[in-house]
């Protein structure tokens, strides 16, 4: 602070009753630097504690005092209210505050007064920003200020200064950003803001491409709703602007280092994106409206608007870029999730250094974005560690309704866009009629993503010239708004005549642009009807170099999954033993150090050491592996403990990370409580990394079902419609305790149901081994799938659920697992079981000391391992009881799913609870007695239990 206002604190406090001699104390208030002060009250009201006490309480006692006044145009002067006296702020400085204060008000409020909707009158909002508002009127508008400094335009007169804001705040581009916490992403803002008074300054050469796009656009439209007329294709008409929008940030963020793009959007303008932004062949898209066939055998494919695409793109300055664009289901906003797990598996494993040369963007609908919850997780996830991608544009093309839904009916808020201020992002309102403006918006995100790292929002606001798809009447339910749209020019247009009203182009110009465009459009339609098949090609092949689709055969066919012993020794080494300088935990070194035990002292290991074990083998193997979810560090179950915490400092210790030589590196984070979001961002992560192990932990398996969409849509579905492998892993804890109808069953019968011919692998394991060889195979394949794992929880500490460290060296996975334990012609009752239930069985077997039952687990669920249990049936040919038992009621669990799949099964005797609405009882009581009652109907063979 200058000297001369040094003593402004003292004189503030100081007590006086006399009024001459308080206005005496504060005289250098007329004549001291009033462009001083008015940046010290616009500091102030920005971020209030980033001013100094005593000014702060001066700026307080003004803003009191203007309350008590009422702000009106003849109002009284406002009195500063100190500790122990009042004084009035000369007339001229309570002017110049009155000025930042309307400044201000324009960056907060401005974009409520916005040009930005080209169909639409505006919602009316108050307070406006008129003058009288702020304390000031007319007469005060060729009234110098020096609150014009703040501005950058320097002292200027009260008109210049309203003129400026105008522009900046009001006409086609609207921002708000005055939420955001950080002084100095706010500065940044205000500073590109007043460039050019927030308006482009565009070549002649640059508004010519603009317009080129804006053809491209429209034209794309026009033929397709020529030629295939009536046909869906959710067209971009009343949008066109997002295609120099994105041409624009790709081919700007080239120059900024950006190497590769990932897109993700939903129906509306895709096929005119794929075209016209990914460089898709239209050839292949006519083929596409044609209906024709697939050159592929086993493949269903899927509509031609949910289709992906790679491709390499140089740009007008010679930058070689890699873009993608996702494929996307029809539940909206699904995709983003996977476009952001897709993004970071880019950085992780290309771009390590420098992550943000990865872009997403993310594009939405005004609608969806509003309604769908998942778009909420998504960007709770943008800044936590295990899945920020940087920072992500997001682009909506809001057409301001939802299929026939008015905007006023799809909301509570006032933009759609407010969901970006959970994490303080950044949003701009642009009229997609004014292409320059749109496009200068985009860049201005651009900018904003590459400088902070940070999300950034595009409100694009244009209208939709159709209905919800062509064949849709839109009049039905919309008649004014669809009456205005009938007689409004599209924005190729608009454009046009401004380019020739500046003249830059003349009125021949664009007529050649669209005709050369139609030409090459007529002859890539030509050529699409000389072919008798249509050919759809995954997206991101170059990762996939080397991995084969696999059919049923493939994923029967034995896996070599062994590992040398002496080096799961170094890694049981490793992971047994943690830092001898830092204190833990008394309770995690004795974790440790029995794990340490028995590896080496009892070779007995349980589960959660084979887990980890597992994991450091691929490791060392050169593979990585993330694992995501809530609480997976530790584990629901305290049984993981992958990240070990010192004591006093919390810092995290990854024993896995810590093995010898060469390996991969193990990435794991706990989840913020998403299960949708946080499935499809992992799925999307596998998509682009198939030689990590990527692993999704439920909590409790029936948390699973949060993500139900991600299974539907993608997991089970996304090798037929898009030829899209995917190893993701899914561990779900399952097994009936006693705990109630919540968290006892994974539901595993809705993952059955999903299952078809060779979409995934369903697993439910037994012994530590398995579940060692289960995760290796896959990474051990030269193709991937999907794999569920119902985990225990029970099992995790059982006696009896151990394996040794040669069943790990040397063994493999195991579809299903015998009985060691009877004698195969003594066996009268034959019982096949699947996971923790068999454990129930062998005790009360154990107990009824009965020799004559054989107990076989069935590991592997699907593909059902049909082979393996009809020899099972052979081999004990003297049952003449063969059971299927489950703990799971009779409409749940895998009965249904083997009914389906092994024949034979229809001659089985069922053995379960009955058929029930909840998975369990919620009385532990009535729990045992029906848990017991199924058990003892296993061991008696006169009851009836079909």
């Amino acid at each position: 602070m200058p000297a001369k206002y040094c003593i402004f604190d003292k004189l503030l406090l100081k007590k006086s009753t006399d009024l001459n001699y308080k206005m005496d104390r504060f005289s250098f208030l007329n004549a001291a630097n009033t462009a001083y002060f008015a940046e010290l009250y616009d500091k102030y009201l920005q971020h209030p504690d980033s001013v100094e006490p005593s000014w702060r309480a001066f700026f307080q006692g003004f803003d009191f005092g203007m309350e008590e006044s009422g702000v009106q145009p003849d109002f009284a002067p406002a009195e500063v209210k100190t500790t122990n006296a009042a004084v009035s702020v000369p007339d001229n400085l309570q002017k110049e505050f009155q000025v930042v204060k309307l400044i201000d008000g324009y960056r907060t409020r401005g974009h409520l007064f916005t040009k930005t909707n080209p169909v639409r009158e505006r919602r009316q909002y108050t307070p406006t920003l008129a003058l009288e508002n702020f304390g000031l009127s007319e007469n005060d508008l060729d009234t110098t200020f020096s609150a014009g400094e703040i501005l950058g335009i320097g002292t200027t007169t009260l008109r210049e200064i309203v003129n400026h804001l105008e522009k900046i705040y009001c006409e086609s581009i609207g921002v708000e950003y005055m939420f955001i916490r950080k002084p100095e992403e706010i500065q940044w803002i205000q500073d590109k803001l007043n460039i050019n008074d927030n308006h482009p300054s565009f070549s002649g050469d640059v508004k010519k491409k603009i317009l080129r796009k804006l053809n491209e656009a429209v034209s794309f439209e026009t033929f397709l709703h020529t030629k295939y007329v009536g046909q869906k294709r959710f067209s971009l008409e009343g949008g066109e602007s997002f295609i120099p929008a994105v041409d624009a940030i790709i081919e700007a963020a080239a120059d900024l280092g950006v190497k590769e793009f990932v897109m993700g959007m939903a129906h509306r303008g895709r096929l005119n994106t794929l075209t016209n932004i990914f460089g898709k062949n239209a050839k292949d898209i006519f083929s596409e409206f044609d209906g024709k066939d697939y050159d592929q055998e086993v493949f269903d494919g899927d509509v031609k608007y949910h289709l992906g695409w790679t491709s390499s793109r140089l740009t007008d300055s010679g930058k070689e870029i890699n873009i993608n664009i996702a494929p996307n289901p029809s539940h909206l906003e699904t995709v983003g999730a996977v476009v952001e797990g897709i993004a970071r598996a880019k950085q992780d494993l290309h771009h390590a250094e420098k992550p943000n040369q990865v872009l997403p963007i993310v594009v939405h609908g005004d609608a969806a974005i509003a309604g769908q919850g998942i778009v909420y997780e998504i960007i709770q996830m943008a800044q936590l560690e295990g899945y920020s991608t940087k920072g992500t544009i997001h682009i909506v093309i809001n057409n301001q309704i939802g299929f026939t839904t008015n905007y006023l009916d799809a909301r509570s808020s006032t933009y759609c866009t407010d969901v970006a201020k959970t994490t303080l992002s950044p949003v701009l309102h642009v009229n997609a009629d004014d292409a320059e403006a749109v496009v200068h918006a985009s860049l201005f995100a651009l900018d904003f993503r590459m400088e902070f790292g940070r999300d950034v929002f595009i409100d694009l606001l244009g209208y939709r010239k159709y209905g919800h798809n062509e064949g849709d009447e839109p009049r039905f339910t919309q008649p004014k708004l669809y009456k205005a749209i009938a007689k409004h020019d599209n924005a190729r247009d608009l454009y046009a005549n401004k380019l020739i009203a500046e003249g830059i182009i003349d009125e021949n110009y664009v007529k050649q642009l669209e005709e050369e465009y139609k030409e090459k459009l007529e002859e890539k339609l030509e050529k699409s009807r000389e072919e008798e098949t249509t050919r759809i090609t995954a997206i991101m092949q170059d990762e996939w170099e080397g991995f084969e689709q696999a059919t049923e055969v493939e994923m029967m066919s034995p896996i070599d999954t062994t590992f040398n012993l002496e080096a799961l020794t170094e890694i049981a080494d490793v992971i047994t033993k943690l830092p001898e300088d830092k204190k833990f935990m008394r309770k995690i070194l004795k974790i440790i150090e029995g794990r340490r035990a028995m590896y080496f002292d009892d070779n007995k290991i349980d589960w959660g050491l084979a887990e980890l074990l597992a994991y450091g083998s691929l490791l060392k193997e050169g593979f990585d592996v993330r694992m995501t979810g809530q609480d997976v560090e530790r584990g629901t179950f305290s049984h993981r403990h992958a990240v070990t915490k010192v004591e006093e400092s919390e810092e995290e210790i990854m024993l896995l990370n810590n093995l010898k030589g060469d390996q991969g590196h193990m990435y794991i984070y706990n989840s913020l409580l998403s299960e949708y979001g946080v499935v499809g961002f992992d799925y999307g992560y596998a998509m682009a990394s198939p030689k990590t192990l990527p692993i999704w932990e439920a909590q409790f398996g029936d948390f699973s079902n949060g993500a139900q969409i991600m299974l539907d849509q993608y997991i089970s579905a996304a090798e037929d419609k898009w030829k899209l492998q995917n190893g993701l892993v899914m561990l779900l804890p399952h097994g009936y305790e006693g705990q109630g109808a919540e968290h006892s069953s994974a539901r595993m019968e809705r993952y059955l149901q999903l299952c078809a011919v060779d979409n995934m692998y369903v697993a439910d394991c037994t012994t530590p081994a398995n579940f060692y060889h289960l995760l290796r195979r896959q990474l051990k394949t030269n193709f991937r799938k999907p794999l569920i794992v119902f985990t225990p929880k029970s099992l995790l500490r059982h006696p009896k659920v151990v394996s040794t460290k040669e069943e790990l060296a040397n063994g493999s996975f195991k579809m299903t697992i015998d009985d060691d334990f009877v004698q195969a012609d003594k066996v009268k009752t034959l019982v096949f079981v699947t996971g923790k239930f068999y454990y129930d069985l062998l005790e009360k077997r154990e107990e009824l000391e009965r020799d004559d039952v054989a107990l076989v687990r069935v590991e592997q669920l699907f593909p059902l391992p049909k082979n393996e249990i009809r020899a099972a049936i052979d081999k004990y040919k003297n049952a003449d009881d063969i059971v299927w038992a489950q703990e799971e009621p009779r409409n749940m669990g895998a009965y249904g799913h083997l009914l389906m799949h092994l024949p034979e099964a229809q001659k089985f005797r069922i053995c379960s609870r009955k058929f029930y609405g909840a998975p369990a009882a919620g009385s532990s009581v009535r729990f045992k007695r029906r848990h017991h009652k199924v058990i003892e109907d296993v061991f008696d063979k006169n009851i009836n239990n079909q």
